[in-house]
């Protein structure tokens, strides 16, 4: 897909490239006398062409005539009256914007149609959603409109989002989306047993061995209930572990992987000595993921490593209390960003660019921000919303997210690489293979850095 991408969008990469700016200042002798009179004019004249100059560039992205819109988004079925009452809310807080919620199907499809779109010219929606790793793409393409300009004109606060949201919608200092519907990795836990055990999730995957040791029952060779399961269908589950313990995964030549580092080699075996031992299981193949989740829900597992949306899907289907923490980090405790931004197409025209924006500010603002949190599950982006009653009320209701609320500005962009998806996928694979099967890691560890490595140099 992302070769794809990269395709579809070559043709519009050089006309992103033709954009300027401009700037200006003031200067003074500093032999040259002035009177106070004369200071005082000087002063008013360049306050006086300031606000002229600020006028003229907020005007520019007003909305002065009615106009209706389309958002594309990918939010399923179970999420239409949401969606319908948030779209609802701003057509009637305003007279000249109506939008039309338009369900294209998952990211996979909304990113096919965007980029065909974009390529014809024609047929782009005012304002989309788009997974996270599509973003930098987007930006090299020149698909996304550069919201800065817009956030200036309105006074609109980019900085309370975390630092790291920020970073995953930004490309070569242009601010091309907003963090939207955004999760991130989290570990599920049962607080009940918990609590029985006295045991709490280390902040150290150091400190994995005595905290699986203590959850995991284990009988005769036979695993009664896992300490943790980690979804082996997706690295993105398991990347976070090998970023914050001293592996790069892709090297800083970007054509070599560094999954064959002596500290990525210790992560393969330490992940297979628990696979072995039985504390942990390695979840692949088909239905994977509702599997996993039932064996969570019947305790037959202690915890589960799995996406901070799923809050609300855990809690509804699990009959003890369910707790939520934040991975053990290395020398780092950073993750990665996940879900969806949203975006501007900048081939549209202003007056459609400008209507978008306004509801852009919209769907993002903490009011409703938090609506999205409360009813999808998915994570509250605003530092701010701490602050509002409805944040607090968030976390009387949820206390669990409060260790997402604490490490807003350590959830980072995912890596950005033409080869990537390939190298996921090899990646992946291999991985199962060595915690299912019995097989020579090294060997395997070998064979699969030469592949990936292989990836990396064509891409």
């Amino acid at each position: 897909m992302k070769k794809v991408l990269a395709v579809a969008l070559t043709a519009a990469m050089g006309c992103s490239l033709l954009s300027g700016c401009s700037g200006g200042g003031s200067t003074g002798g500093a032999a040259v006398k002035q009177t106070e009179a004369a200071k005082e004019t000087t002063a008013a004249a360049a306050a006086a062409e300031t606000t002229a100059a600020e006028a003229v560039d907020a005007s520019k992205y007003e909305v002065t005539e009615p106009i209706t819109i389309q958002w594309w988004h990918a939010l399923e079925d179970q999420y239409s009256q949401t969606v319908q009452e948030i779209v609802d809310g701003f057509n009637s807080s305003q007279d000249l914007i109506t939008v039309e919620p338009v369900y294209v199907g998952n990211y996979a499809a909304v990113n096919e149609a965007l980029v065909a779109a974009h390529a014809a010219g024609t047929g782009l929606p005012a304002i989309t959603v788009s997974n996270t790793p599509y973003i930098a793409e987007y930006g090299a393409g020149g698909l996304c409109e550069d919201l800065k300009p817009y956030a200036e004109a309105t006074g609109y606060d980019l900085s309370d989002f975390g630092a790291g949201m920020i970073a995953a919608t930004s490309y070569e200092d242009k601010q091309v989306a907003l963090p939207f519907l955004i999760s991130t990795q989290v570990i599920y836990y049962n607080k009940d047993v918990a609590d029985e055990l006295g045991v709490t999730i280390p902040e150290k995957f150091s400190d994995m061995d005595e905290y699986l040791e203590k959850v995991s029952i284990v009988n005769n060779g036979e695993t009664e209930r896992y300490g943790c399961v980690i979804p082996g269908w997706d690295q993105w589950y398991f990347e976070t572990f090998y970023l914050n313990n001293g592996v790069k995964i892709i090297n800083d030549d970007q054509v070599t992987t560094d999954l064959g580092s002596d500290e990525a080699v210790a992560l393969v075996n330490k992940f297979k000595e628990w696979c072995d031992k039985g504390y942990i299981y390695w979840a692949n193949g088909t239905d994977a993921s509702s599997i996993m989740r039932q064996n969570f829900i019947d305790g037959k597992a202690f915890s589960v490593s799995h996406t901070s949306s799923l809050y609300n899907t855990y809690v509804d289907k699990c009959d003890f209390e369910v707790g939520m923490a934040w991975l053990p980090g290395g020398d780092t405790k950073n993750q990665e960003i996940g879900g969806s931004a949203i975006l501007i197409p900048a081939k549209n025209d202003q007056a459609t660019k400008n209507a978008a924006w306004q509801f852009m500010m919209y769907l993002c603002g903490k009011e409703v921000n938090m609506k999205w949190a409360t009813e999808t599950g998915y994570m509250p982006t605003r530092n701010s919303v701490l602050t509002t009653d409805e944040g607090k009320k968030f976390l009387e209701e949820k206390p669990a997210f409060q260790c997402i609320f604490d490490n807003l500005d350590l959830i980072n962009p995912r890596i950005q690489h033409p080869g990537w998806s390939q190298l996921a996928t090899i990646w992946k694979n291999y991985m199962a293979e060595i915690m299912i099967e019995d097989v020579d890691i090294p060997t395997m560890i070998e064979d699969m850095v030469d592949e990936i490595d292989e990836v990396l140099g064509d891409a």
